[in-house]
């Protein structure tokens, strides 16, 4: 850490060590964010999700802007060894609790239904990340898994008062929800990867339909603890049994309780919710319709783009249709643990490649992980970060959804997007320059337009450098940034309540409903339906969030091209490898100021 904070009374402490005082104080009171962030490796509890831990977090937030507030009109942010680090420390600190409290205060907390990022998936997710190579760390494993049930009742309790005050999820999220609980309970527990069968999926309405024997089996927790050693199997996979109860209780309840009172809530929020959540995103106060109009300018420009490379795949192929037979008939990959070791291959080529050429990198971010996601999450591939101490790899993840055999063809960009040079690359960086600047901006500050932006501009970055020249891959890469732009349309356009352009290809003048918006995407995106399924129901669950992507690229191109062209006008040589290097070093930022960072370097 940069420094080390004062006593908690706050008294002569700079921004920076406000901040890094914040993310401990958060970290004991949210044991989860101790584990993502490694750290307090003996706590072995669960965070108070009920009403009174949400006020908790609220309070924790608006003490920390108090004692900001009182650090810089003492100066003592000026007065410290790199005050120009202290101010940037300090806008992003004000900037991000103030986001999260608008959040909060809007009583969003309450409406905590989605298909992913929920508590409910935080509390499963963070199993997947505890270490199990001692029988200590089973134990501990142990004694947290026993707390579960009592962060379900939490949880219902938080979801229940949201019901009285009228703050609902949409019927979208609860069904898939209640679907996605499903599946965790029937899951093998002799293959903790092995979902319920998508050919054949439970109605996620009908909580009876559900193998009958799957709370006996313990299900996806029963597969998690099989591994335990000997001494400790049967009472971690009493405890499984005991959690898959409580799981079971609460999908019943979300299915005869929640389910009726959200029946009549819009799936989509409106224009002022909206504006919130993307603040909470991107670190910007966004013009929407400015976004969703150059969202436009993008989809036409690729659309091009898309048509010429559908041309060398299949002569006489539109984008859909070469799409179409890459993935029935191009090359493809069996089993799960083959595609696992090809996806490490294309990490480890892109580590040897960059290295030392475009990246100089510390020898501990040169080590990341490929692995296959848990049964029963969203269908989209994601990343998770080392930790501070680099004692777990960062990792990145691949759900298989119950298949067993997996084209190529989209999944090279999308490895560099979410490990080298993506992804991972930056968050470890981040975790490796965490001293000079503070834990804060390079963990719990982080921006997902930031981050996100940045592993897209990965895919492109990639893109310039040659390493997609096959066909199949470029295409999958176009058809990377579609999607990114179709999210910017379709995220903005459902929520926001806007209309189809005059220049749109399809229902020109048309309002964009849920609905109008998933026949749109699929006749522009060539991932599988289902995908597309489960990505209509992520934009719905968790607005704003998928805009990022492509607004956080033009962030840092726009920078990439400002700082270029300084270079260039002083008669200097521009170098990328520095410049990538400096702006991956420079912690997190929202887009409000990215582009002036970035422009500076």
């Amino acid at each position: 850490m940069a420094d080390e904070p004062n006593p908690s009374d706050g008294s002569g402490t700079t921004p920076r060590q406000i901040a890094d005082a914040y993310v401990q104080a958060l970290a004991e009171l949210d044991p989860l964010t101790a584990v993502y962030l490694g750290i307090n490796p003996d706590d072995d509890r669960l965070p108070d999700l009920s009403p009174a831990g949400l006020q908790a977090a609220a309070e924790l937030a608006r003490r920390t802007l108090a004692e900001l507030d009182e650090a810089e009109a003492a100066g003592r942010g000026d007065a410290a060894a790199d005050p120009a680090a202290e101010r940037r420390c300090a806008v992003l600190l004000r900037e991000r609790l103030n986001a999260e409290l608008g959040v909060h205060d809007a009583g969003e907390g309450f409406r905590a239904v989605s298909n992913m990022g929920s508590p409910l998936h935080n509390v499963r997710e963070v199993f997947t990340l505890l270490p199990t190579d001692t029988e200590q760390d089973w134990a501990r494993l142990g004694r947290r898994l026993a707390r579960v049930p009592l962060a379900l009742e939490q949880y219902r309790a938080l979801l229940a008062e949201g019901i009285e005050r009228d703050l609902l999820s949409g019927p979208r999220q609860v069904s898939t929800v209640i679907g996605q609980i499903g599946q965790w309970l029937a899951a093998d527990p002799a293959d903790p990867a092995d979902p319920a069968d998508p050919a054949d999926p439970a109605d996620p309405a009908d909580p009876a339909d559900t193998d009958p024997d799957a709370k006996a089996s313990g299900g996806w927790f029963a597969a998690l603890v099989a591994p335990a050693p000997e001494p400790l199997r049967a009472e971690l996979t009493a405890t499984a049994r005991t959690v898959a109860d409580s799981l079971a209780e609460l999908r019943d309840w979300l299915a005869e309780v929640y389910a009726p009172a959200a029946a009549d809530t819009p799936d989509t929020i409106g224009r002022t919710r909206y504006a919130r959540w993307a603040r909470q995103w991107t670190g910007a106060d966004l013009d929407l319709d400015e976004a969703y109009g150059w969202a436009w300018t993008e989809f036409h420009q690729l659309d091009g783009a898309m048509r010429a490379e559908a041309e060398k795949v299949r002569p006489g192929s539109t984008p859909m249709e070469a799409m179409r037979w890459l993935e029935s008939d191009g090359p493809r990959i069996e089993g799960e643990e083959p595609i696992r070791r090809y996806l490490q291959g294309l990490l480890d080529r892109a580590i040897e490649d960059l290295q030392g050429v475009h990246f100089d990198l510390a020898e501990p971010i040169t080590r990341v992980e490929s692995m296959i996601a848990p049964a029963g999450g969203a269908a989209a591939p994601y990343y998770t970060s080392p930790s501070l101490d680099f004692s777990r790899p960062g990792r990145t993840w691949y759900p298989t959804q119950g298949l067993d055999v997996f084209p190529t063809w989209d999944l090279v960009s999308t490895w560099y997007h979410e490990g080298v040079p993506g992804h991972h690359l930056q968050l470890a960086q981040w975790n490796y320059v965490a001293d000079s600047l503070s834990t804060y901006q390079v963990s719990l500050g982080g921006i997902s337009a930031n981050v996100e932006g940045w592993a897209l501009y990965a895919e492109r970055l990639m893109d310039e450098l040659g390493y997609l020249t096959e066909p199949a891959h470029r295409l999958g890469y176009l058809n990377a940034q579609m999607m990114r732009a179709l999210r910017v349309i379709v995220d903005i356009g459902m929520h926001v309540g806007l209309d189809f352009p005059a220049d749109s290809p399809y229902r020109p003048g048309e309002l964009m409903t849920p609905q109008a918006a998933r026949e749109f995407f699929g006749q522009y995106c060539g991932l599988a339906p289902a995908y597309l399924d489960s990505e209509l129901t992520r934009y719905l669950g968790v607005p704003g969030q998928a805009i990022g992507y492509k607004l956080g690229e033009r962030a840092w191109l726009s920078g990439r091209a400002a700082a270029r062209a300084a270079h260039e006008a002083r008669g200097e040589v521009f170098d990328l490898k520095a410049w990538h290097m400096a702006a991956l070093s420079q912690g997190s930022l929202g887009l409000d100021d990215l582009v002036a960072a970035l422009s500076e370097i």
